[in-house]
């Protein structure tokens, strides 16, 4: 009946979180069961989820403890300067009201590491709040004059009309990269650690996952991956189309393919089939057409055959989708659309108690202030609707699990919905925007290389399972052009296999502008040339491979990287140390605004710096005549060593699993 059992509910056990996801799973799937009649007793299950809450309420407090002592993170370099700028601009200028700040990387060396722009801006404050014309330059200097000690800044200058170079230290670029390689690639500090809802994936029962789901997968995927690096308690959700008037007619067609479906499980093998018949039957067939509406009244008052027959249909489905999930290594807490069935009752009641109801031909729908639609949260039959459900399902994530932040993962066409449902629950006061985010996270379709939507030659949705596959083989096709299969073994050819096929296809999506659509092209993503990820793994197995050839193992750079100082005289290798060390304002930048894209831009640029480095410094030196190793350049080896650390995380967080050998 239970995993309980292989649960230890004591107290005292550490915790950890792959339990607390178990055990969240655990408590939702009990819920299912009680709101859906099943057996065994409501007494067994009232009593086996109060052990269960106990525990994950106990192991949630242990883990917030444990994540709010003081941990180890790399400094943002770029969020360090904007704070000195900032003080500097407030010590200048203190009757100002919210100056511009505008620190970025400078794109040419001659302008130094770091470029500060406000002054500018300032200026146009200056003319417009006080009427007062000001030099530019003037007001550079005074911002110069007021920066405070520091640690991180070695000269600044002022350039053209007020642009502030600042130039970095070396002895601070080289402390920050020493720090990075003792104590490995740390999140950026973060001022609070949150509760995170991200909602993505979503596929419908009784359907099979296809392209169009595989955006939201995996950009909800990296999401996560993202927050749960910087330390972010992080609840992911799939909220799966498993409730509905279409179960009528599948399960009208279930009785009738299998009448014994209750003693033995019928042998649904292809679902979409499945899923195909019963519609035909549905809209040629007038009778089926009612049976399968007083299904749906059956299902939707809990009869516990119907609710059997549901289950099997979901189970189905569930098998199926865990298939593309193992594929991707995705993980995920199912919480469908029925997990929110008994909570719609007190949705509608609410909003008709605060007086937000109208009815309209018998719907009870909501107008909210700025937006065109309203929601209809009442069919006239009294059946409730998506809006509905995605209202109960907000409130529930605000309200049960106490999210800072919650994250719709959802395609582009949502759009108008989404905001509606959020502005709604602004309106009825569940959320204040200036304290909890609540975001949706749009992103455009997948186009086909004719540049239309991306489906099979006969035209049909092009399933996801069969682009996997598609993308394995293409994948060791291209190892085999490579003769990669003469130097591997077969354990390591069907790893880079698997990291090369299944690591482009998320590259692919991931490295464009998730708003933007994107043309789907096998071709172009194992294309070794360029902002790809078959050119970025291969880079990575290459840096690696340094320190293999010149047999230095990981407890020599460890050592090195505690005594060994990093020089960084050579122009690409300052250029290199800079670049590795702006890895956490990328993150923060991404953790602003959610678009993963810049992650990917900052690999493939971490990567072509990384080729200018290895091309113009020696790290390791070799007699001409014998080939042997002469002499091993330490702090070039601990700077291959921080390139390749770095990019690990940075595929890490995007989901993508490089291997040593490729």
């Amino acid at each position: 009946m239970t995993r309980c059992g292989s649960l230890d509910l004591s107290p005292g056990k550490k915790p950890l979180e792959p339990e607390i996801k178990l055990l969240t799973a655990e408590i939702d799937r009990l819920k299912n069961f009680g709101c859906l009649g099943v057996s065994p007793s409501l007494e067994a299950l009232r009593d086996e989820n109060t052990k269960l809450k106990y525990r994950l309420n106990f192991l949630r407090k242990s883990l917030l403890d444990e994540r709010n002592k003081p941990v180890k993170s790399m400094i943002n370099i770029n969020g360090r300067l904007q704070k000195l700028f900032g003080e500097a601009i407030k010590a200048a200028y203190p009757d100002l009201e919210n100056p511009p700040l505008a620190v970025t990387p400078s794109q040419q060396p001659k302008f130094g590491d770091y470029q500060c722009n406000s002054a500018m801006g300032i200026t146009q404050m200056l003319q417009k709040t006080k009427e007062q014309k000001v030099n530019p330059r003037e007001i550079a200097d005074n911002i110069v004059k007021n920066i405070p000690d520091n640690e991180c800044i070695a000269k600044v200058e002022i350039a053209g009309p007020g642009f502030i170079n600042v130039h970095l230290r070396e002895d601070f670029v080289s402390k920050q990269l020493s720090n990075l390689l003792v104590n490995g690639v740390q999140p950026p500090a973060i001022e609070k650690r949150k509760r995170v809802v991200v909602d993505f994936s979503s596929p419908n029962i009784a359907k099979e996952m296809h392209v169009g789901h595989l955006r939201s997968t995996i950009i909800g995927d990296s999401m996560c991956r993202l927050f749960e690096f910087v330390g972010y308690d992080v609840l992911r959700l799939n909220h799966l189309g498993d409730w509905g008037t279409q179960f009528g007619m599948l399960i009208a067609h279930l009785q009738d393919k299998f009448p014994d479906y209750l003693t033995v499980s019928p042998p649904i093998g292809d679902l979409q089939a499945f899923y195909k018949e019963s519609k035909r039957r549905f809209d040629t067939e007038e009778e089926f057409k009612k049976r399968a509406y007083q299904c749906v009244v059956l299902l939707q008052s809990k009869n516990p055959d119907f609710i059997k027959a549901w289950k099997l249909i979901c189970d189905v489905s569930r098998k199926e989708f865990q298939k593309i999930y193992d594929s991707l290594d995705i993980t995920l807490i199912e919480r469908g659309e029925s997990y929110y069935q008994d909570m719609m009752k007190d949705i509608v009641q609410e909003f008709e108690e605060r007086g937000f109801v109208q009815v309209d031909d018998g719907r009870k729908i909501v107008f909210v202030p700025g937006c065109s639609v309203p929601l209809t949260i009442m069919k006239s039959d009294g059946g409730f609707t998506y809006d509905t459900s995605d209202l109960a399902a907000l409130k529930q994530r605000l309200f049960e699990e106490k999210a800072d932040i919650v994250v719709y993962v959802v395609d582009s066409g949502q759009s108008v919905h989404l905001q509606t449902v959020f502005a709604a629950a602004q309106m009825i006061g569940w959320y204040d925007p200036k304290v909890t985010r609540v975001v949706h996270a749009a992103f455009g379709v997948v186009l086909g290389e004719d540049k239309k939507k991306f489906k099979t030659r006969s035209g049909d949705t092009v399933r996801l399972i069969d682009l996997l596959d598609e993308g394995l083989k293409r994948s060791m096709d291209k190892l085999k052009d490579k003769e990669r299969d003469k130097v591997l073994t077969a354990e390591e050819l069907k790893a880079a296999q698997t990291s090369v096929a299944f690591g482009c296809i998320k590259y692919a999506d991931l490295s464009h502008n998730r708003m933007n659509d994107y043309i789907f092209s096998f071709d172009k993503m194992l294309d070794d040339r360029g902002n790809t990820a078959a050119y970025l793994l291969y880079a990575f197995t290459r840096i690696r491979a340094i320190a293999r050839l010149a047999n230095i193992d990981e407890e020599m750079l460890q050592k090195a990287a505690r005594e060994a100082d990093l020089i960084l005289d050579h122009e690409k290798e300052w250029k290199l140390g800079k670049c590795i060390l702006r890895f956490p304002e990328i993150l923060q930048k991404i953790l602003d605004d959610l678009l993963l894209h810049t992650l990917c831009d900052y690999l493939y640029e971490l990567a072509t710096t990384f080729t200018e480095f290895y091309d113009n410094c020696y790290c390791v030196e070799k007699d001409r005549q014998t080939g042997k190793i002469v002499k091993v350049n330490m702090w070039r080896m601990l700077l291959c060593e921080a390139t390749a650390a770095v990019m690990a995380k940075g595929f890490d967080i995007l989901g993508i699993k490089p291997v040593q050998k490729m």
